[in-house]
């Protein structure tokens, strides 16, 4: 299988050397034949770093099996292949009046990825994660036995394999609870803020009274504009369409360019554009749902803009009380390296709880930023990134990174060990491996030396 479809969308790290079919791997673990660390699942390829790579392996092409296996249009409970993209679960849903509790950024990831990574959307603050919607899910582990996961059975193994990143198994299907809508377009308001001040004066309030909410940040604006930008809140419109668009975008990037298109001169008319046109009115308006929750998918394979070098995206979340001092630190330490976030994003988290054992949204803010990959220079940036929302009591997104440390995981994720003690034998990821597996020897080598 082509090498060039198994890559991770940052394109900063090398794509899977060797992929096999999703019937190929289930035959090899129901027979009990596979080899420690050779297996990890792997969706659409919509993570930025590692945790969707094998190194030392190979991944498992989920895609083909992507029947959805029923819908009830009274309560809303949809079961999936874990191979199914969430465009086509919100197709099947969406003449029904449900559509998904909770979407990421983008409508082409799968139900197991969506699962793996207890992934988040803009209303955090009201529904949660991901896993807060899963009914149950059905996982093979190399012991060649299938296990039905839900709060009441193999409870433990459940947690787990929400935000485990495919580290407990292979998720064959899943059963999720999506939400009743009135329609799926959304009466959508814009509101500037001159700093970041302003933005957190607006953000519990707006959280409370909407559905939905989220902030664009300018972080290339000069010292008189620095931390201005938009808030984008939502809720769906009452009288609107009940019919899913074409997911496919009408717009693409056919071919990689050689250098990086998004440089700084760019971005900045862009960013200066943007904030005009989205900004002029704060009248509330129709917005169509694909617009509102996945503006990047209009344009394939965007991220093909970078270069050959791909990007890094970083995202961070820090606690509530200490956001107003450490998020305007993270936005000066990237205008001090130089380097520009094409897109820049800022949610308040809310205080639902995952059932996920690791599950990267906790209260407080979350930061996500966008860079060009330049090396090194782009490298000692993140890491100071890292520093500063460790240091804040934070944590840093393992599905959206390619370079954190093995101490910046462990800070972020106290009980790494315990999901350790849960992953199958024969499941293992390039971010395992490079973070937990390295703190498991290093403790290792402490407890000899005592």
């Amino acid at each position: 299988m082509g090498q060039e479809r198994f890559g991770s969308f940052g394109l900063a790290t090398p794509p899977a050397r060797k992929a096999i079919p999703g019937d190929e791997a289930i035959a090899i673990l129901k027979n009990g034949k596979a080899s420690p660390g050779s297996l990890l699942g792997y969706g659409n390829g919509r993570s930025y770093g590692d945790s969707c790579q094998n190194d030392a392996g190979m991944v498992v092409d989920m895609r083909p099996l992507n029947r959805i296996r029923s819908f009830n249009a009274e309560t809303g409970v949809l079961e999936a292949d874990a191979g199914t993209l969430l465009c086509d679960i919100i197709a099947c849903a969406a003449p029904y009046g449900f559509f998904p509790a909770v979407v990421p950024g983008t409508q082409f990831v799968t139900l197991g990825g969506a699962i793996a990574n207890d992934v988040h959307g803009k209303n955090h603050h009201r529904r949660g994660t991901f896993g807060c919607h899963v009914e149950a899910l059905t996982l093979l582990r190399s012991d060649g036995r299938t296990y039905r996961c839900s709060v009441t059975d193999n409870v433990r193994l459940f947690g787990a394999t929400i935000g485990g990143m495919g580290l407990t198994g292979l998720i064959l299907s899943a059963s999720i609870r999506l939400l009743r809508v009135p329609s799926l377009d959304i009466m959508e308001r814009a509101t500037r803020f001159r700093d970041l001040g302003e933005f957190f004066d607006l953000a519990e309030v707006a959280d409370q009274a909407n559905e939905y909410a989220v902030a664009w940040v300018d972080q290339l604006a000069g010292s008189h504009g620095r931390g201005r930008g938009l808030l984008f809140t939502g809720n769906h419109a009452e009288h609107g369409s009940h019919a899913a668009a074409n997911a496919g975008g009408r717009l693409s990037v056919p071919v990689q360019p050689p250098f990086n298109v998004l440089n700084r001169a760019f971005l900045t008319a862009f960013n200066a554009a943007y904030r005009w046109k989205k900004g002029k009115s704060p009248v509330p308006r129709r917005a169509g749902y694909q617009g509102f929750f996945f503006p990047l998918d209009g344009v394939r394979d965007w991220n093909r803009l970078y270069g050959p070098r791909g990007l890094f995206q970083h995202q961070s979340v820090v606690p509530e009380v200490n956001a107003r001092r450490v998020v305007p630190a993270l936005l000066e330490a990237a205008r001090r390296a130089g380097q520009g976030s094409f897109l820049t994003v800022l949610k308040r988290f809310g205080g639902g709880r995952s059932p996920a054992l690791l599950s990267f949204p906790r209260p407080g803010y979350t930061l996500t930023l966008d860079f060009p990959n330049q090396s090194e220079r782009t490298l000692r940036l993140l890491a100071e990134l890292d520093r500063i929302t460790v240091e804040a009591g934070g944590a840093v997104n393992p599905y959206k990174d390619a370079r954190m440390g093995p101490e910046t995981f462990a800070a972020s994720f106290p009980q790494w060990q315990r999901l350790e003690a849960l992953r199958d034998p024969a499941f293992m990821s390039s971010f395992w491996a490079r973070t937990a597996k390295r703190l498991e020897i290093g403790q290792g080598r402490a407890e000899a030396a005592e």
